[in-house]
């Protein structure tokens, strides 16, 4: 059965392979203070234009956030999620395990706008309550959408004008990127639009790793010592270093994401072909699809999906996520499969 589950299904980029069996036996400083680990925020730095920022790499993302959140937030403080946050659905509690009240927005596509965050502000109005600090965004959101760089300006502006920390979850940001005309984002605005995001690895090919980049001077004194305190520095750190080297050499980063929207693109044109809606419009490489019942059921005996929700009892919403590695071939495949499937059903 050919996934259609995630972006991480796969194990590396070739480029990754190759360049961590060719240093296999060299002999590497540890705790990410290697040459491989300078060389690569060289080259993040350089794709951000912007040398001031600190840039830290992690394994994974809910140890980024978890990591970053507690060390920025003092312990009666709270951040403000999307209900769809990822801080809020798949990290097990691991930012309230850390003290640390996340308060939940409802939205209707898995976005904030300051019209939704200052109801919260209004509400936590004194000492009785817990004091909202710190707001959080993923861009792409959980369900697919995309923050443009205009909604990210406006967000950032309100959060300064409120005392609020802005960060930015960037677990797909190759995929915002990539979808460039949908967002107008490009790598040297981000330092621009946060205190601090981070550029995930793990869902663009690398084997593991995420890249935390401090904007903000407030946050970069010490931060070292909470991410040992968290366990979040490796001791073989350098080999993260390497996955973020080969990931910022020739735009193989961007590439990645462009190619995850574009194997999704027949899906999401197969889906529209026969009038499949979608739980909301989603430019890259996620889209949920809300499929009758009985051809939702057809579908995952052959192909595996993730599955969303159930809109009503007779409708199944299904999440399809296309990868830096997906095959070409496999979603021709589909598209056939899902053609034949149509026409014996519907």
């Amino acid at each position: 059965m050919y996934s259609f589950q995630n972006d991480y299904s796969e194990g590396m980029q070739p480029a990754i392979l190759r360049a961590l069996e060719t240093i296999n036996y060299h002999q590497n400083h540890s705790y990410g203070q290697d040459i491989h680990s300078d060389a690569a925020r060289d080259y993040i730095q350089e794709a951000l234009e912007d040398f001031s920022v600190d840039i830290h790499f992690i394994a994974g993302g809910t140890l980024t956030n978890l990591t970053f959140i507690s060390h920025i937030l003092k312990p009666f403080e709270a951040v403000i999620s999307a209900e769809t946050g990822h801080i809020n659905t798949h990290e097990t509690g691991a930012i309230e395990a850390t003290g640390h009240k996340v308060c939940p927005v409802l939205t209707k596509n898995g976005k904030l706008t300051p019209d939704l965050i200052r109801p919260v502000l209004d509400m936590h109005e004194n000492e009785h309550w817990v004091d909202p600090r710190l707001v959080y965004v993923s861009n792409p959101t959980e369900v697919g959408t995309v923050y443009t760089k205009e909604e990210l300006e406006d967000l950032y502006a309100f959060c300064k004008r409120h005392d609020l920390y802005f960060y930015i979850d960037g677990a797909r940001l190759a995929a915002a990127l990539a979808a460039k005309e949908e967002t107008h984002l490009t790598f040297p605005d981000l330092p621009k639009l946060c205190d601090a995001f981070y550029i995930g690895g793990t869902k663009v090919g690398a084997m593991f790793g995420e890249a935390l980049v401090l904007v903000n001077e407030n946050f970069k004194e010490r931060f070292r010592f909470n991410m040992k305190q968290k366990g979040a520095i490796l001791a073989k750190g350098w080999f993260l270093g390497v996955q973020f080297e080969e990931l910022f050499k020739n735009n193989l980063y961007i590439e990645a994401g462009a190619h995850s929207i574009a194997m999704m693109k027949p899906i999401k044109e197969a889906f529209e072909k026969a009038g499949i809606p979608l739980l909301c419009e989603a430019p890259t490489n996620q889209i949920f699809p809300i499929f009758p019942n009985a051809l939702a059921d057809e579908i995952n005996k052959k192909y595996l999906t993730t599955f969303q929700c159930k809109p009503d009892k007779d409708h199944t919403c299904l999440r399809f996520c296309t990868s830096w590695a997906t095959n070409e071939n496999a979603v021709k495949d589909f598209v056939e499969d899902f053609e034949e499937m149509c026409n014996r059903l519907l």
